[in-house]
């Protein structure tokens, strides 16, 4: 692969790949292979009090779940938007 195929991918993520924290991690690139694992991670992240899985499986799966189902995707956009709102209250006094 050519060095600038490389940079395009870096700031052009595929559909087989996510951004979290400015990581780029690779997902299946089928979608039922992207729901399957997104739906793992979050069942994972339920059972998160349990050895092995973690509580940090749940927005994981989630964020993989919103790149295939439009009711996740506007759900995290929300909750983004929500978030974000409360910290500028915060911030203002």
């Amino acid at each position: 692969m050519s060095e600038e195929t490389e940079q395009a991918t870096k700031r052009f993520p595929t559909r087989s790949t996510i951004r979290v924290l400015n990581r780029t991690m690779p997902v299946p690139n089928s979608r039922r292979g992207r729901i399957a694992l997104g739906l793992l991670l979050v069942a994972g992240g339920i059972v998160g009090f349990l050895p092995v899985f973690g509580f940090w499986m749940l927005p994981l799966g989630i964020l993989v779940l919103a790149h295939d189902l439009r009711r996740v995707r506007r759900w995290r956009r929300k909750a983004i938007l929500r978030w974000s709102r409360r910290g500028q209250e915060k911030h203002r006094g």
